[in-house]
C-alpha cells in the first residue's frame, strides 16, 4: 500500500515509522520542514513540504496512487478539510482524520470521514483503520483462533440488513460503529452509509469475509 500522511508530529512521524516497518510506502507532509527530523535517519519514504489540502502538494506525495490517507496534524480544521479533499477530489475512500475536539466528531462522521479524537488517540488504533481489514486486529483471542477486525463493506451494501451481511459472509457482526457510538445490531438492524462494521472472524476466513463485503452484494 501507499499511504500519504499529513502531520509530522509525534502522532504522525509514529506512524510513518509502524507503517514503513510493515513493508507499506509512506509519504509524509508537514509545513515545517525541521518536523521530518522525527522520522529519523532510517525512513525511507517520501517528504513533502506544505499543507494537505493542496492539490500540488497531494499529487507530489503521491496521493494519485494512493491506497489510504492519514490526517494528524494539529489543526481540526486542516486535518478535516484535508480528508475531504482527498476523498472528494481525489477519490481516496480510506480516510482518517485526527481531531482534537471529540464534540465534533459526530459532524465528522456524518460526512463520512472516520475520525479519531486525542483523548482516545494511538497509532495502532489509526493503523487498524488506515491499513485493509483484518490486517490489525482490534482482539484476538489467547490462541489466536478468532479475531476481531473492522471490515470495510461495500457501498452497495448499503440498506441490507446486518443478517443479510452476517449470512452472505457467513460470520457474526459483534457490533456496529455508527456516529460516533457502538450498538449490538439486531436482525432487522439497516447497514448504513458511515458504518463501521466490527465482526468476529476465525482466523483462516479473515480474506473469505474479507472478499465478500468489500465486493458490492450478488442480484437479488
Amino acid at each position: 500500500m501507499h499511504i500519504v500522511i499529513m502531520g509530522c508530529g509525534r502522532v504522525g512521524s509514529t506512524l510513518a515509522r509502524g507503517l514503513e516497518k510493515r513493508g507499506h510506502t509512506v509519504a509524509v507532509i508537514d509545513v515545517n520542514v525541521e518536523a521530518f527530523r522525527r522520522l529519523g535517519p532510517d525512513f525511507d519514504g517520501q517528504t513533502v513540504k506544505g499543507v494537505g489540502f493542496d492539490r500540488e502538494v497531494l499529487v507530489e506525495a503521491g496521493i494519485d496512487k494512493a491506497d489510504a490517507f492519514a490526517a494528524v496534524s494539529s489543526g481540526d480544521n486542516s486535518n478535516i478539510l484535508s480528508a475531504r479533499v482527498v476523498r472528494e477530489q481525489f477519490g481516496v475512500q480510506n480516510v482518517v482524520a485526527r481531531i482534537y475536539d471529540p464534540g465534533r466528531a459526530e459532524v465528522y462522521e456524518r460526512l463520512g470521514i472516520p475520525t479519531v479524537a486525542t483523548v482516545r488517540w494511538t497509532a495502532d488504533q489509526v493503523m487498524r483503520r488506515l491499513l485493509p481489514a483484518g490486517s490489525e486486529p482490534a482482539w484476538r483471542d489467547p490462541s489466536g483462533a478468532v479475531r476481531l477486525v473492522e471490515v470495510h463493506v461495500h457501498p452497495g451494501w448499503v440498506g441490507r440488513s446486518i443478517k443479510r451481511i452476517e449470512e452472505a459472509a457467513e460470520t457474526r457482526v459483534a457490533f456496529v460503529f455508527r456516529l460516533g457510538q457502538g450498538m449490538v445490531p439486531r436482525d432487522t438492524t439497516i447497514f448504513q452509509d458511515g458504518d463501521l462494521i466490527f465482526a468476529a472472524v476465525e482466523n483462516s476466513r479473515v480474506s473469505v469475509v474479507e472478499d465478500v463485503l468489500n465486493a458490492p452484494p450478488p442480484a437479488e
